[in-house]
């Protein structure tokens, strides 16, 4: 084999590797500075503040004694407290040792001595702060790319091979086909109005241009065209790009995104031969459609076959600028669709109802970083925040060795005015790094076999 072959595959691995790190760095550091900025707010002493474990890189120790760091492995982060687990859990006895000898000033600067409300603020905080930073995240897309003019607006129109394009950039649209547009901004008439077009290569466009009233003629409104694509999906793996506009499959022609949908579900798994458009010319690629378990609105999963791309309208609507409210709002809605996604996956992996290889490892979590990555700087920003949600829900689970299981013994402590014994913690800590162990096997078995 010609060494020079693996340079384009060692330099994707390498950027793949790169934007996992990136990602996953962002993250650590979002969800640790939330525990160490209300820890100090709490009045505890942050010892240590580390992005990464293993031999230190870089450091400095700021003006309260804190050492920020770096270190070589950056695969997490931690914050070390004054009188940290180790001393509260009973493992150093010579870090127990020097607790009791000091002061109630002293001790209260401590995790250990510091009051319940104090360490359950800190705690929670780590995951509080990742599910800021998505909302923040989301907020800041809703409000850079606004929100859709009403009536829908021409902003920019997507080439379609082989049909008319009548329309004009600031066309605003009135009625298709003769049928009246709905707000577009609600979901049910809008899906209502689309679904009672007439499938044909070409519609009837009523518009208003520059004060008059003219009808053009234009593509059907959702060809099938690539707007986004699904990392390590079939279609990404195979090379399909955003802006590809398949034109036919298995050699019958398509111009509507449901009839593509309908070649796919109806395939039951066989290779399907796409022909696709890509500015100006005609390539072809076999695809596998692949089984995948879907979320649906009203809660559960369907199974389907699919090929991983998102579709959508040939022209991109006119846009106006969103308020910060509306833009946090819609941060905070995408956010709890995450969350609720993401619990409802786990419960039916769970009872059986869907596949466990519905879930990635870091294997699979570093490639979609550089599959995303690779789809631009938005893309790439917008699965942190999916990704930063994640570890702010899998933080919460009541594992011990994880926050949650932390919160629960400090539950436990507010109930019963004592914390659990050396003995039960010990045990329980052990249960919880096994079961967190335990899975890290298991996500990395799915990402290597599934």
């Amino acid at each position: 084999m010609d060494a020079l072959s693996l340079i384009p595959e060692f330099g994707s691995l390498l950027y793949t590797i790169v934007a996992f790190v990136v990602a996953l760095s962002a993250i650590v550091a979002v969800h640790e500075y939330g525990h160490y900025i209300v820890g100090r707010w709490s009045g505890i002493h942050a010892e240590v503040f580390s992005i990464g474990f293993g031999p230190v890189l870089w450091s400095r120790i700021d003006k309260r004694g804190t050492r920020w760091q770096i270190a070589a492995l950056p695969f997490g982060g931690y914050v070390k407290f004054l009188g940290d687990a180790n001393a509260a859990s009973g493992k150093d006895e010579a870090a127990m040792s020097e607790i009791s000898d000091q002061s109630p000033e002293e001790l209260r600067r401590t995790m250990h001595g510091a009051p319940l409300w104090a360490r359950s603020a800190t705690v929670a905080a780590g995951p509080v702060f990742n599910f800021v930073m998505s909302i923040l995240i989301f907020g800041l897309i809703f409000l850079s790319q606004g929100v859709t003019k009403d009536p829908l607006t021409v902003g920019n129109l997507h080439p379609v091979p082989g049909a008319v394009q009548q329309l004009e950039d600031g066309d605003e649209i009135v009625a298709i086909a003769g049928q009246a547009l709905p707000d577009f901004d609600q979901d049910g008439a809008w899906r209502d109005f689309t679904e009672s077009l007439p499938v044909q290569p070409e519609l009837t466009y009523t518009v208003i241009r520059d004060g008059q009233t003219l009808d053009v003629s234009a593509p059907w409104l959702f060809p099938p065209l690539i707007q986004q694509l699904a990392p390590r999906s079939a279609a990404f793996d195979i090379g399909l790009q955003q802006g590809d506009v398949i034109t036919a499959i298995n050699g019958d022609p398509v111009f509507a995104f449901e009839q593509l949908k309908e070649h796919v579900e109806g395939s039951d798994g066989e290779v399907l031969m796409l022909n696709v458009w890509r500015d100006g010319q005609e390539l072809e690629f076999a695809l596998t459609p692949r089984r995948t378990d879907e979320p649906q609105a009203e809660g559960g999963f369907v199974t389907h076959w699919r090929i991983g791309i998102v579709g959508g309208m040939f022209l991109e609507p006119a846009t106006e600028s969103a308020g910060v409210l509306t833009a946090l709002s819609g941060g905070v809605r995408q956010t709890m669709r995450i969350v609720d996604g993401s619990l409802s996956g786990i419960w039916h992996m769970v009872t059986g109802a869907i596949s466990t290889c519905n879930m990635s490892g870091p294997i699979g979590i570093a490639e979609t970083s550089g599959a995303m990555a690779s789809q631009g700087a938005q893309s790439f920003i917008f699965f942190i925040a999916v990704l930063s949600t994640a570890v702010g829900l899998l933080n919460l689970f009541p594992i011990p060795a994880l926050d949650g299981g932390h919160l629960v013994f400090y539950a436990y402590e507010a109930v019963a005015g004592k914390p659990p014994s050396d003995g039960v913690l010990r045990v329980l800590m052990g249960v919880g790094v096994s079961l967190i162990l335990g899975l890290m096997v298991f996500s990395v078995s799915n990402d290597l076999f599934c």
